[in-house]
């Protein structure tokens, strides 16, 4: 599936902010993720099924703030009996939807209503800090949460704590909106575009 960025009339590469004398290493790198399925998983109240026997390519489902992870699934917990599921398996809805009873799961497409932006780099929670009220000193790897940016709603991943990797996903309508606040928090680090 090949989707249409929801970033590409202002995700331009280059240097910007203050990055003059600094090894590029040091600069926040800011990528759109795009070309991955979103699912979205919600087990039914009146479900009897235990949770814990299910999985996807091996990966069960994580509890509260927690990701669970392989080579090209991520399972977010986005709230009780709720996780997100991103992926670069292109048969990934099929798989769910044979695997899983829909009497017991609601299964939802979000891959076309979604911007994904990673920030990776040792000031990326810094940049966060800025615009979210969440205590970022305390996110960890396979960490994620559900806040605002700028009053934006936004789901964070963190992928990796060295160097500091992180996924902000928002609804597709604020996408240049969070791009715009991102960049904006990046300029007295210095970044770069991917």
């Amino acid at each position: 599936m090949i989707t249409m960025s929801a970033l590409e009339n202002i995700h331009t590469k280059g240097l910007f902010g203050d990055h003059k004398g600094k090894n590029e290493n040091e600069l926040i790198k800011i990528t759109e993720i795009k070309d991955v399925i979103i699912c979205q998983i919600v087990k039914y109240k009146s479900s009897l099924l235990d949770i814990s026997k299910i999985n996807i390519d091996g990966l069960t489902f994580p509890s509260t703030l927690n990701c669970s992870s392989n080579t090209s699934n991520r399972i977010l917990w986005m709230g009780p009996d709720n996780w997100l599921v991103v992926s670069t398996n292109l048969n990934l809805i099929e798989n769910i939807k044979n695997k899983f009873d829909v009497n017991d799961f609601a299964f939802t497409d979000l891959s076309h209503s979604r911007a994904i932006i990673e920030l990776e780099g040792k000031n990326t929670k810094e940049v966060l800090k800025k615009g979210c009220p969440y205590n970022f000193n305390e996110l960890k790897k396979n960490n994620c949460l559900n806040s605002s940016f700028n009053g934006m709603s936004i789901t964070v991943d963190m992928l990796n704590d060295n160097p500091n990797k992180i996924r902000i996903f928002s609804l597709r309508s604020f996408g240049e909106s969070l791009y715009h606040s991102i960049t904006d928090a990046c300029l007295e680090f210095g970044y770069t575009t991917k």
